[in-house]
């Protein structure tokens, strides 16, 4: 099968697309024909090993995982004999978690791992994109249990996780305001968003605005500035901190009514069934800027690795 194979840290031109071995389902897996996946911010992160402590994880001197990708849609090939779930012809899509791998034309999953049937109403390429956004907003936004009426704002709100923090929040009855910079504000209005705050023009701190929860999905904000910017018994949620924001975050928690929400985000299948549900009800659309085929997979990392795509760049395996 053909894959998008890395054996080394460092810029996209690592990434080569090779012949390697197709798998084969064990008893309690399923084989996935994948059809789409997408790039995300933690595939090339992971590519280039930034931040280096990955490097404790995922291989010191060299990757131990040589296929990235943590989202996908397709069909079901085969199962194995102790599979239940699922079914060959099954179109799916979901999420890989640590173990990646979606950059190939075939990918083994357990059955019970974060997948669930597609929607009919959307394709590969917009079920792929869902996933790594969709979770990761999903995660925070439950552990936040928002509440109808309460006032959401969201940094970053035209990316992949932004984007879906908008519209999952507004699916809970939240009053959202995003911030994003001017070019992407139609975009973001589209999706859902009350208001939108073009950061190029205006600073969300000095508004006199105060919020239930202040989401960033991009890393953008100074936690000491913005605290302030939070009702008393606030929260706030800093889905890409790293380690500053994450020690800031701690105190913050611990020295006042105000709540910091950090750390690796976790996920099941019935949070894909969730996302699925609110996509078949018209209530979360996938935002896609690009299209890549897989042969062009370092170019897509290229350009998402800038920072500045709108919402997802799906991958066409």
């Amino acid at each position: 099968m053909k894959a998008a194979v890395y054996t080394q840290y460092g810029s996209p031109a690592v990434l080569q697309v090779k012949e390697v071995e197709k798998p084969m389902p064990k008893d309690n897996e399923i084989l996935v024909r994948i059809k789409a996946t997408a790039v995300n911010s933690g595939d090339w992160r992971l590519r280039k090993a930034n931040p280096f402590a990955v490097r404790f994880i995922f291989g010191l001197l060299r990757p131990k995982i040589n296929i990235l990708g943590s989202v996908f849609s397709g069909e079901v090939e085969s199962v194995g004999s102790q599979v239940k779930l699922f079914k060959a012809g099954d179109q799916v899509f979901g999420h890989t978690d640590m173990s990646f791998g979606a950059y190939a034309e075939y990918k083994c999953l357990p059955e019970n791992a974060s997948i669930a049937l597609k929607p009919a109403n959307i394709s590969h390429n917009e079920a792929a994109v869902i996933p790594f956004g969709g979770v990761a907003a999903l995660h925070f936004l439950k552990k936040a249990a928002i509440k109808p009426g309460q006032k959401v704002l969201v940094v970053g709100a035209s990316g992949a996780v932004g984007s879906a923090a908008v519209q999952l929040a507004k699916s809970f009855g939240a009053d959202v305001t995003g911030v994003c910079s001017t070019s992407n504000i139609a975009l973001v209005k589209s999706i859902g968003a009350n208001k939108v705050i073009d950061y190029t023009k205006e600073d969300f701190t000095q508004n006199g605005e105060t919020y239930d929860v202040i989401f960033d999905a991009v890393k953008a904000i100074s936690v000491s500035r913005s605290i302030k910017s939070l009702h008393k018994k606030g929260i706030m949620i800093l889905s890409a901190a790293g380690m500053s924001e994450m020690l800031q975050g701690l105190w913050i928690s611990k020295t006042s009514n105000k709540k910091v929400m950090t750390g690796v985000i976790s996920h099941e299948a019935a949070d894909i069934v969730f996302l699925k549900g609110l996509i078949e009800t018209g209530k979360f659309k996938p935002v896609i800027e690009k299209a890549y085929p897989l042969e062009q997979i370092a170019d897509a990392h290229a350009y998402v690795e800038k920072g500045h795509k709108k919402g997802n760049v799906a991958i066409e395996v």
